[in-house]
């Protein structure tokens, strides 16, 4: 069964940073594609980061580009999401995810960056 569990999120002021981490499990970690998302109040959920199963290869959306790095580290099934200089448009609720047949999604880690 697949699992994925998001944690990391909090409250911080615009400029600030976090990071993200989400633990799989019930799945090949280490062959998976993966991708974290985020969903701000009102709004679609939106592709922010995505890895390829070696890490080598990674792409953001423009929104993020140059301030969120995402990772992972294989031999302990977890992906992370660095993300710096956060901004008052970052706050949403993140997830992580995994394409296995259909979409999975854990449940989510809120962030919150306000002055």
């Amino acid at each position: 069964q697949v699992q994925l569990v998001e944690s990391g999120g909090g409250v911080v002021h615009p400029g600030g940073s976090l990071t993200l981490s989400c633990e799989a499990s019930g799945f090949t970690f280490s062959s998976s594609e993966n991708y974290w998302y985020r969903q701000a109040p009102g709004k679609k959920r939106e592709l922010v980061a995505r890895i390829t199963s070696s890490g080598r290869t990674t792409s953001y959306a423009d929104s993020v580009k140059g301030r969120f790095t995402i990772s992972r580290d294989n031999a302990k099934n977890n992906l992370y999401l660095q993300m710096n200089s956060l901004k008052e448009e970052d706050t949403a609720i993140y997830y992580c995810s995994v394409w296995r047949s259909r979409d999975y999604f854990g449940q989510g880690t809120q962030v919150t960056v306000s002055a």
